[in-house]
């Protein structure tokens, strides 16, 4: 079976010019994800991981090496020289990723937020309605917060909300950062259940964690990562 995801020395550098100093992130990566896996890469904070799955949704450029993604509508693509209105639609429509971090427009509502993401996925707006709605009661995002500006929510919310907006794509390929960062056990086990609910429907997934218990039983296979290499 033809991997989804080949990384082949896949090397990240940040030049700091006024600091005058070069930080290698990640350095000689290679790896490969078939479809269906679920891979989790461990490691301290600072060594490198958060880079690797930005590399891959390409909101950070690699400075040399190859990743090579095969596209439901393109056929295996090379991410680092790929065509910028080709990486929109695969943002939009294959690959989706789960930050720590919620980034949406200012004054758009919790609920909103969600029905925005399941257009990417149902034709239908009832059917987008209804998947939404779902994803917030399966997060116990409280009602009253549904058409809330989430600027006011906690950081344990925003994740909540980040998560449900990226699941209810049900994506072909899912990139987890540390998806249970602010959250406690009783959200921890609400992403669990979704993560095996898409894994048993074929999601292909690769995630960061620190919790090393969360991944117990998760992963297909788990690399760990140490000054920006793995060992």
């Amino acid at each position: 079976m033809a991997a989804l995801l080949t990384l082949d020395k896949l090397t990240k550098t940040f030049h700091l010019y006024e600091a005058e100093q070069t930080i290698e992130a990640c350095q000689n990566i290679s790896f490969e994800v078939q479809p269906g896996e679920f891979v989790g890469i461990t490691g301290k904070s600072g060594s490198g991981k958060s880079t690797i799955l930005k590399c891959i949704y390409r909101t950070n450029l690699a400075s040399s090496g190859s990743i090579v993604y095969d596209s439901a509508a393109f056929g295996p693509v090379e991410i680092t020289t790929l065509e910028e209105r080709k990486m929109l639609h695969i943002r939009r429509y294959e690959i989706a990723y789960i930050s720590q971090f919620l980034s949406v427009l200012p004054r758009q509502s919790a609920k909103q937020i969600v029905v925005d993401s399941a257009k990417d996925a149902y034709e239908e707006k009832s059917e987008q309605e209804e998947a939404a709605i779902e994803m917030l009661k399966h997060f116990e995002i409280a009602e009253h917060l549904w058409n809330v500006f989430p600027n006011t929510f906690s950081g344990g919310e925003k994740l909540r909300l980040n998560i449900a907006a990226a699941m209810v794509k049900h994506p072909r390929f899912l990139l987890l950062d540390e998806p249970t960062a602010s959250l406690d056990n009783a959200s921890k086990v609400k992403v669990r259940e979704l993560i095996e609910k898409l894994k048993s429907e074929g999601t292909t997934m690769l995630g960061i964690f620190h919790d090393l218990e969360f991944m117990e039983g998760l992963c297909d296979k788990e690399f760990n990562m140490q000054k920006g290499s793995f060992v």
